[in-house]
């Protein structure tokens, strides 16, 4: 049996990841900005897996430098300038000699004609012995099986796309056909590949798609569905949509509209168990153009906000956030309070809630 299961993760490490390719800047198209070795045994010395770019711009485009975060993993890049219509490659070599525990490293490249680092990750887990695929994936739709049915997506701006990708694994002893019903609008998830094979693993590939219907935090669902039998629950993929300003110039944003408050926390005291915190925020526009917020989110279970209505330049307004405390524990509170806003330099501002209940 432990024989079979190493055989089992050595099959998953060789699995390339199927990400969408990703746009960047309208000067690369990346192949995949996430390479999942999934679990790999410690003695198996080092992993190593390719990136793929390719220049879709009208102009020659470099890649001046590629940094890893850590010094157990080695890059090595294509240096030479790539024409229009050209591809280069991103080599990453990870040592796989850190000990048994799960790895996770970013790769930054620096390319012509885009303003911020490309970043690339690796990730993987790394284990001292074989472990049964029931103890490595936990969370079960059915035979389907993931470490987490919550995956998170990151950060992506207006006219983006942001994927990501997680190994999953098959616990029957035959084939699972794996699609998806309820699928989120703006969402995209597939396996590859599928059919998983018995008791083998797959990877499973989610896309998000910035909407203008979408900003802020949100939650985007798919319902998993296996040989045809669905089992009642979703697997939630969570990611952050904020305004894009990349087209526009340093002098094009100085003249922006600028949020200043007069405080950015709302100190509420001591607070009864259960009462309701009517947390208010006085903020004025110092900028040149109209400011306005998209969307507001908070990390309280039960909480509403007053509306915030455009503030024109030189113009001074209010809000209110409400903060109900009855499911919060006693001791101190702390609620953060997170505006996606239309301020280039300041796209997302964080207002906090402090208290102590008693």
């Amino acid at each position: 049996m432990k024989n079979y299961i190493t055989i089992l993760l050595a099959i998953a490490m060789s699995i390339a990841v199927c990400s969408a390719q990703d746009k960047i800047g309208n000067v690369l198209e990346v192949d995949k900005t996430v390479h999942n070795f999934g679990d790999i045994m410690l003695d198996s010395g080092p992993v190593s897996c390719t990136f793929t770019f390719k220049n879709i711009s009208e102009k020659p485009v470099v890649v001046y430098n590629v940094v890893s975060s850590c010094g157990c993993t080695d890059v090595k890049w294509t240096k030479e300038p790539l024409r229009p219509g050209q591809s280069g490659t991103v080599s990453v070599t990870y040592s796989n000699d850190e000990g048994p525990y799960p790895f996770d490293k970013t790769i930054t490249m620096y390319v012509s004609d885009i303003k911020k680092p490309v970043l690339l990750k690796v990730r993987g887990v790394s284990l001292a012995k074989a472990q049964p695929l029931e103890e490595l994936y936990p969370a079960t739709f059915g035979p389907l099986a993931m470490k987490s049915a919550d995956l998170k997506c990151g950060n992506l701006e207006q006219g983006e796309q942001k994927s990501d990708a997680v190994m999953v694994a098959n616990l029957s002893d035959k084939p699972a056909d794996v699609t998806f019903g309820d699928v989120s609008e703006w969402l995209d998830i597939k396996v590859s590949p599928n059919p998983i094979p018995a008791r083998g693993t797959a990877e499973m590939t989610y896309t998000v798609t910035a909407s203008r219907d979408k900003w802020g935090k949100n939650t985007y669902q798919a319902t998993p569905v296996v040989n045809g039998k669905g089992y009642g629950s979703n697997i939630n993929v969570t990611a952050f949509t904020r305004e894009n300003f990349s087209s526009m110039s340093e002098e094009e944003k100085d003249k922006g509209p600028m949020p200043k408050f007069a405080t950015s926390t709302f100190q509420a005291g001591k607070i009864r168990k259960g009462e309701t915190v009517h947390a208010e925020f006085t903020m004025t526009n110092e900028g040149k153009r109209t400011f306005a917020v998209y969307k507001v989110d908070a990390d309280a279970k039960c909480w509403s906000h007053s509306d915030i209505p455009a503030c024109k330049p030189g113009q001074k307004i209010k809000f209110r956030v409400h903060v109900d405390t009855s499911k919060m524990p006693e001791g101190e509170m702390l609620t953060i309070v997170t505006l996606t806003t239309n301020c280039p330099l300041r796209p997302v501002i964080n207002l906090f809630v402090a208290g102590w209940i008693e």
